[in-house]
């Protein structure tokens, strides 16, 4: 009988040391106007050109461009893995995040990327980077944005890219949602019908494959308890609500808490969110399933640390911005980026046998 129950204990112990979490990043970054040096006639990009009123010069382009560099490997470095996504937003050319990807911290990663040129003004897009040897894709496309009551409204696109991660469906979008520009309630009309739009685009995926694990990101210009993000899009606050084909929005637990990704008007707000659907939420299709973020109590993580805060002043413990006005500060961004992680169960006998 002794004999029995040490080794049922023992292959409880193997099955356990058998099964290894394997954990995949999922990131959202808002650049804040990276911008290359280079005037673009087709696009109003002068006041980020060398004799434009902010004087964006080569010099300036690479302290951003390294500033960039070690925030995106300090993430990667927090559990010594390089994100397997990350969506970012206001980078204006290809070119831009080919020197991102190049940078000696991030060239281990081998990043491949998805871009196209929106119809913004500005000329500033939204994009994907991705790992190759995580995230298999399959194809890509810029989803022009609609606002039906501005049939000429031009803006950043919907950025969407499919593909598996260990043989399981994914679809993932990025977006960058109309701004407050008028007031926020004057204004929000524009990023209802964006967030209805997003979750559209969802439901005709997830009719084709139920089993398709959906994220959605960006920075929305609302935070998680707005009508746009909470009813256009329709992403839930809360796990236990959730039903096949909803939302969940891991960031809407952290808002309440206090927390946020930008401050403005001496409040936070968290205009940085990835949503998931269901199925990746609560693991119920596949063996991928969201986690909480290590050592926290949310399934959300906003990544900040000391170097990315402003010191002193006005704006202490703010986000470091690139400019002030006109002035160059040689920050970050005005934004802090957003994660996620998911994990997945399988067997590893390398595991056990190490």
């Amino acid at each position: 009988m002794k004999k029995r129950l040490i080794f049922t204990l023992f292959l409880a112990a193997f099955v356990v040391m058998c099964f290894a979490q394997k954990p995949y990043k999922v990131m959202f970054y808002n650049l804040e106007n990276f911008f290359d040096t280079i005037n673009d006639p087709e696009v109003h990009d002068d006041e980020f050109t060398p004799e434009g009123p902010k004087k964006w010069n080569s010099a300036k382009y690479f302290k951003k461009l390294g500033n960039i560099e070690r925030v995106l490997f300090d993430v990667a470095a927090a559990d010594k893995n390089y994100p397997a996504v990350i969506g970012v937003s206001e980078v204006e050319t290809r070119s831009v995040l080919e020197d991102i990807v190049a940078t000696p911290k991030l060239a281990p990663g081998n990043y491949r990327i998805v871009h196209y040129d929106s119809p913004e003004a500005r000329g500033v897009d939204v994009a994907f980077m991705y790992r190759p040897d995580v995230f298999k894709l399959e194809g890509s496309f810029p989803v022009k944005t609609v606002v039906p009551q501005l049939p000429n409204f031009k803006t950043r696109d919907i950025l969407t890219m499919w593909g598996t991660i260990e043989n399981e469906p994914f679809f993932f979008m990025v977006a960058h949602w109309p701004s407050r520009l008028g007031g926020k309630d004057a204004s929000e009309f524009k990023r209802i019908a964006v967030g209805e739009q997003m979750r559209r685009i969802a439901d005709s995926v997830l009719k084709i494959n139920p089993a398709t694990k959906v994220v959605a990101m960006g920075d929305f210009n609302d935070d998680p308890t707005d009508e746009s993000i909470a009813e256009g899009l329709g992403a839930k606050a809360k796990m236990k609500d959730l039903k096949p084909g909803d939302f969940y929005n891991p960031f809407a637990d952290m808002l309440k808490a206090g927390l946020g990704t930008l401050a403005y008007g001496d409040a936070w707000n968290l205009f940085d969110n990835i949503v998931v659907t269901e199925n990746l939420a609560t693991g119920s299709e596949g063996r991928l399933r969201l986690q909480k973020a290590p050592g926290s109590k949310f399934y959300g993580n906003i990544f900040k640390r000391y170097y990315m805060l402003q010191k002193e002043g006005q704006y202490k413990g703010y986000p470091l911005r690139t400019y002030v006005g006109n002035n160059f500060q040689g920050g970050y961004s005005d934004h802090f980026p957003a994660t996620i992680d998911r994990r997945s169960m399988k067997m590893s006998w390398n595991r056990f046998a190490s």
